[in-house]
């Protein structure tokens, strides 16, 4: 069967490109159904699927669509990119005040900074590869952490902290990955260009950034008195078409679809754009990870000959997937001390960063292709390998930091406390045994609320038939005044 499939594939290019997306889309959603009963993200679940099905596994996709997919690295950032924008908005940052960014700031910062120094002085990894791996090092993955908070049903100061700096953390790695990128180019152009390698890559993302903001203007403009499909779009086209001007001056649309958001949230106060396009874009995301996997080098990994300079690629990887988490660490505690917040979050804050999945992949499957050759392949190796890595051991350090820095319980006696109950310490144990359960049943919903994407999807559907219910409406009418 599989033999015939890749003849029939080799003979038809459109029927390859065809049934390679639908494999991919498929069998990436049969794998979260394992995945999903050992509690692991769908993230994971979609590049162990790109590996089994890729060539050095099954070899179910061919080479040639493999190498056509690159443009879904940019399509998947720019949608990720533009949804990042949404937590920059003013009010937002009024509100939560410096600390939350202090505490940001400091662990991606020092993750990026003991990655970096342990890669350059420790390994004596070259300097580029030095410099993008470690900016890389301070993305993190949301959705582990997430979905740990919604299983344990956890709250308090701890969980508010850990949100709020998840929601900024893939903000300062996007800016610090363009910082690392432009430097990256500089340092490799030296002695051909002189100030102008140096400064030019900057001011080129720095014009990109000014041309996001003006394409999220034009956004603005258009989404003015628009239906919700059209909206749609309209979004979309500005996205792939910004994604485009971006490739053609060879640059990472990153700042600049993060601007475009930015701009997009402060100016309309339209939030319900972001929730239509996460929405929509779940099956692009997946074709993005699966692809990941696809070319994910297993045997470069695991190649005692493959190496970056003179150190074994596999070093480099489980020096990485350590320091990485020692640097997440060690910020998060000291933004937590420098802003003051409770022991219980200082100490345990760290532990819960520790995810890396989604933006990371996707900057360095970009990286990858803008620096090139080995080094580029070695970059898009470690961090997918110690992607998978993080994704395996993520959620369960994130709920082990929600547990030891109390913001959930299994014991009825501390989910309610004896002070908490009608009669105190008169009643009988089994008297506070249902009243502990009654109150803990008044704190659980009563049904399943569809979430915020699914109310704007449901918006736009129904709006789109009341347009349908409209137009033969009219042709009816039309019809019996020409009877």
């Amino acid at each position: 069967m599989l033999r015939y499939l890749r003849e029939a594939m080799a003979e038809n290019a459109a029927a390859a490109v065809i049934i390679s997306v639908a494999v991919m889309l498929f069998l990436g959603f049969l794998m979260t159904r394992v995945t999903k009963r050992l509690r692991l993200p769908n993230v994971t679940a979609y590049i162990l699927t790109g590996i089994l099905i890729g060539p050095y596994c099954l070899g179910l996709i061919p080479g040639n669509i493999i190498e056509g997919m690159d443009f879904l690295s940019d399509v998947a950032l720019a949608f990720i990119a533009f949804s990042t924008g949404e937590f920059f908005r003013l009010a937002a940052l009024r509100k939560n005040g410096l600390k939350i960014v202090v505490i940001t700031v400091c662990e991606s910062c020092m993750a990026t900074l003991l990655v970096f120094l342990v890669c350059r002085f420790v390994l004596g990894v070259e300097l580029v590869f030095s410099i993008v791996l470690s900016a890389l090092a301070a993305a993190t993955a949301p959705a582990s952490t997430l979905m740990t908070i919604r299983q344990t049903g956890a709250k308090g100061d701890f969980v508010d902290t850990l949100l709020q700096a998840v929601a900024l953390d893939d903000v300062v790695g996007l800016i610090e990955y363009s910082a690392a990128i432009a430097l990256a180019l500089a340092v490799a152009g030296e002695g051909q260009g002189g100030a102008g390698g140096v400064l030019g890559p900057i001011a080129l993302n720095l014009g990109v950034l000014v041309l996001g903001g003006a394409f999220g203007l034009i956004l603005t403009l258009f989404m003015r008195r628009r239906s919700q499909d059209n909206r749609l779009i309209i979004s979309i086209s500005l996205l792939f078409a910004f994604c485009g001007v971006c490739a053609v001056l060879d640059v990472s649309p990153l700042l600049g679809c993060m601007a475009m958001g930015t701009v997009y949230i402060n100016v309309s106060d339209d939030d319900k754009l972001f929730k239509q396009l996460n929405y929509f874009t779940p099956p692009i995301l997946l074709l993005f990870f699966v692809q990941s996997g696809l070319s994910f080098r297993l045997d470069a990994l695991f190649d005692s000959s493959a190496s970056v300079g003179s150190v074994p690629l596999l070093a480099v990887g489980v020096v990485y997937f350590f320091t990485r988490i020692a640097g997440k660490y060690s910020g998060a505690f000291l933004g937590c001390a420098l802003t003051g917040k409770p022991g219980t979050t200082r100490n345990w804050l760290g532990l819960a960063l520790i995810p890396q999945a989604g933006v990371a992949i996707g900057l360095a499957s970009l990286g990858a292709r803008t620096i090139g050759g080995e080094t580029g392949v070695a970059l898009e190796t470690v961090i997918l390998a110690s992607s998978v890595l993080y994704e395996l051991v993520g959620p369960a350090c994130a709920k082990l930091s929600l547990y030891l820095s109390k913001s959930y319980s299994t014991k009825l006696e501390e989910l309610v406390p004896e002070e908490a109950l009608e009669g105190g310490a008169e009643l009988t144990p089994t008297e506070q045994l249902i009243q502990r359960i009654q109150a803990i049943q008044k704190e659980l919903p009563r049904e399943q609320a569809p979430s915020d994407e699914e109310l704007a999807f449901l918006e736009a559907a129904e709006e789109q038939l009341e347009a349908m219910r409209g137009a033969r409406a009219g042709a009816g009418r039309l019809r019996n005044r020409r009877l």
